[in-house]
């Protein structure tokens, strides 16, 4: 699915990029747990020539205990603050309990979630940015009675480095990218890791009747 604003071919529009099409081909070819339903969404037309999204929720017993987005950016030409072609801009957020958000150090773990699911799913990237934010609701008045609740919400980008960087045609392999951000909605979320040798497969709403 590619994202972003057509212009009349009357205007000359550029053809898609070859690069482009297989990459949103492994964008959207990425494996996540069982817990993570996407589907595709908007994305920004206005950041870069050519863009894709993906939204998640992490659903557990029926209950939505995350939520998130990816969004897969491509400048041909380039962008010096990317140090690429490519940029990854990633969302989660999810429910934590609420001795967690005073911990000092909720922000730096949560930053960590995000380093060691790109460094497990061998998701090589520069330029990696982003912030952790802890969010506590509190009830008052005729809702005192109900209890508060916390949320932990990560923002990141980050630019996946091409398979060959001195060949313009090369496309990097997005999947490993994605699946790093589907471990990190179910690590915000609590899930525990999936153990060793069990498969995971795509799973979309479209492929659940939605």
């Amino acid at each position: 699915m590619v994202a972003r604003q057509e212009t009349p071919a009357s205007t000359g529009a550029p053809a898609t990029p070859p690069v482009w099409v297989e990459a949103l081909a492994t964008f959207h070819g990425a494996r996540l747990r069982a817990e993570v339903a996407t589907e595709p969404m908007p994305a920004p037309q206005r950041i870069a020539p050519w863009s894709a999204a993906l939204s998640a929720d992490v659903t557990v017993d029926g209950e939505d205990v995350g939520t998130g987005r990816i969004i897969l950016l491509h400048d041909p030409t380039g962008n010096d603050a990317w140090e690429g072609t490519f940029r990854c801009v990633a969302y989660a957020r999810a429910e934590v309990e609420l001795e967690m958000v005073s911990d000092p150090l909720m922000a730096e773990a949560g930053w960590s979630w995000l380093l060691e699911a790109l460094e497990s799913h061998d998701a090589e990237h520069v330029a990696a940015s982003g912030t952790v934010t802890r969010v506590v609701t509190e009830a008052f008045g005729q809702m005192a009675e109900d209890s508060g609740t916390a949320q932990v919400e990560v923002r990141a980008s980050w630019t996946p480095v091409m398979p060959d960087p001195a060949d313009p045609t090369s496309s990097p392999d997005l999947a490993p990218h994605v699946e790093a951000w589907g471990e990190l909605l179910c690590t915000a979320a609590g899930l525990p890791p999936v153990p060793d040798g069990v498969a995971v497969m795509p799973n979309r709403r479209s492929a659940r009747g939605r």
